[in-house]
């Protein structure tokens, strides 16, 4: 038996993985990267083989691993989490810098960023390891504590998309029990936010008991910027 629950428990960051080129790129938002070794450096990368990022993964043999601030924008969340760059371009609305090695590296709302070389790969089923030895690593924000998946999951209240190495479908875990059974919870069709009734949502005012039906109009998804009506 496999409880889906304790996959949780495992320890995330959460990080912009960008590769290409000053003619075109893309990049998306990982949370399985860490370091193999210390010397020489070495960071591993996780890719599902659907994204969009994989093929520059594969045709430049470089990659930036950007490391996401806890209070980053919910758009950077959702442009580079939850929106495909098969059909968006992700870097044209965004702060982009070109690192030594001339990949397209996201500074905006991260606290550093690091250049890496493809050494190796490895085929893991739906997903690819990269990786990267690093070749250069500058800090752009000492002041600011960087996003972790449990505080964007129990905090922010995200969900992990499809393509991810952490999604678990939410029908394999338990139903959430509510005190009251009256409350209700509505999820962001756009990024999986889920706005609970019981807990509301006190970064914009609303508070905790507020029915979905009784949150102003302009109000927006605090992850991802949407509106109430691509809630469900």
């Amino acid at each position: 038996m496999i409880d889906y629950k304790a996959y949780f428990t495992l320890s995330y960051g959460l990080y912009i993985v960008s590769s290409g080129d000053r003619n075109t790129g893309n990049g998306f938002i990982a949370n399985s990267v860490f370091q193999v070794t210390a010397d020489p450096p070495r960071i591993a990368v996780s890719c599902n083989k659907n994204n969009h990022t994989f093929k520059f993964l594969e045709k430049y043999g470089l990659f930036a691993l950007s490391v996401l601030a806890q209070d980053a924008s919910p758009e950077i969340i959702s442009d580079f989490g939850y929106k495909s760059g098969n059909v968006f371009d992700k870097l044209r609305n965004h702060q982009v810098i070109y690192g030594e090695t001339g990949v397209p590296v996201i500074s905006a709302d991260c606290l550093s960023y690091m250049e890496c070389k493809v050494v190796q790969t490895f085929e893991v089923g739906t997903h690819v390891i990269f990786i990267g030895e690093l070749m250069h690593s500058v800090m752009l924000d000492e002041t600011r504590k960087c996003m972790t998946y449990d505080y964007y999951r129990n905090v922010k209240r995200g969900a992990a998309p499809k393509n991810a190495p952490t999604y678990v479908d939410k029908s394999l875990l338990d139903p959430v029990k509510k005190d009251n059974i009256n409350f209700q919870s509505y999820k962001c069709s756009v990024c999986g936010y889920v706005y609970d009734e019981s807990q509301g949502d006190e970064s914009q005012g609303v508070m905790p008991g507020t029915k979905f039906s009784d949150v102003s109009d302009l109000w927006k998804c605090p992850l991802c910027g949407t509106g109430k009506e691509d809630f469900e």
